[in-house]
């Protein structure tokens, strides 16, 4: 009896492979999608999520930021929200156990939570809110006790940048963490932890990457309560006497009639950042010198109400200019 032998055909043999290479595929997908990077950091008995240190924060991080353009957004938020919700219900961490229309829900839920800024995006702060992290750790993002004012950022500065280059650099940086903690009567944390907490601190907020803080930079990691110049009232030329004894008050720390030293940096600060985003103590000092050569009437170096008016008017109006 002959055996009938069959010979594939190009076409029948090039769809095998197609079917083959999409079950690869699909099995692939599955295995990747059954991963989940944040159930590493759940505990095993209560399958909750642990206390991070600071170098597992900034390997979560590193992991979701994929850009590295420092900020969560887009795809990597949902790939974020989805694993991190995962992670701590009870049973199932698997990311795909998140259906698309609850990660639509909690989105909307936790975007109105942390999102502090509304810019759609998770910067490195607001997951730091997020995410439960070492107590001390926490501390040192300072949520819960901003500065009052700039003229309090710029005496900080001016005390930690020990060798005046203006620049905080790492030594400098660990020793005002290392203060900090002392404060906050966290005189536990030993010198290993506060090195690394000066490391992760560095690794976040140095966004040039030059290995110091510059002063845009430090503001980051030692936030105001506000700009009060950014307020609406001087975004105009209808400037009351009243605004400007507002903000007299604001920067005159001291009452002694005039904005100098500490004060006059702070006030010069928040105007530099009303045009400049990124900058540093040079920035500050060209800045500094172009205003009292413009304004500084009796050339004292400091600032009055008089010479005050006369800046804040330019302010505003070059605010209302379109």
């Amino acid at each position: 009896m002959a055996t009938s032998t069959t010979t594939a055909t190009p076409n029948q043999t090039n769809s095998t492979v197609n079917q083959s290479n999409t079950t690869t595929n699909n099995n692939s997908n599955v295995s990747k999608q059954s991963r989940n990077f944040m159930s590493q950091f759940r505990d095993n008995k209560t399958k909750e999520l642990k206390n991070l240190t600071s170098a597992q924060f900034m390997e979560v991080w590193s992991h979701y930021d994929h850009d590295g353009n420092g900020f969560i957004e887009g795809k990597e938020l949902d790939n974020f929200l989805r694993e991190f919700i995962s992670s701590v219900k009870a049973i199932d961490a698997r990311p795909e156990a998140v259906s698309d229309a609850m990660l639509a829900e909690i989105k909307e839920c936790f975007m109105e939570a942390y999102d502090d800024n509304k810019d759609g995006k998770i910067d490195i702060r607001e997951l730091a809110q997020l995410l439960p992290l070492e107590e001390s750790f926490l501390l040192l993002f300072r949520f819960d006790n901003p500065l009052e004012s700039s003229v309090d950022f710029m005496k900080i500065w001016s005390k930690y940048d020990n060798d005046g280059n203006g620049y905080i650099d790492s030594e400098e940086l660990k020793g005002f963490l290392g203060d900090f903690l002392k404060e906050a009567r966290k005189d536990n944390v030993t010198e290993e932890k506060l090195n690394e907490y000066t490391e992760t601190l560095l690794n976040i907020f140095d966004s040039n990457k030059d290995g110091k803080l510059q002063l845009s930079e430090m503001a980051k990691l030692l936030p105001v309560k506000e700009n009060f110049l950014r307020k609406s009232s001087f975004k105009g030329a209808n400037l009351s006497k009243q605004d400007i004894e507002r903000v007299f008050a604001v920067y005159d720390k001291d009452h002694n009639g005039t904005i100098e030293n500490e004060e006059l940096t702070g006030f010069l600060k928040d105007l530099l950042e009303m045009v400049k985003k990124d900058y540093d103590a040079t920035d500050l000092s060209s800045f500094k010198e172009s205003i009292l050569s413009a304004c500084d009437l009796d050339k004292d170096g400091k600032v009055n109400k008089k010479e005050l008016t006369t800046i804040l008017l330019a302010l505003a109006k070059h605010s209302d200019e379109p």
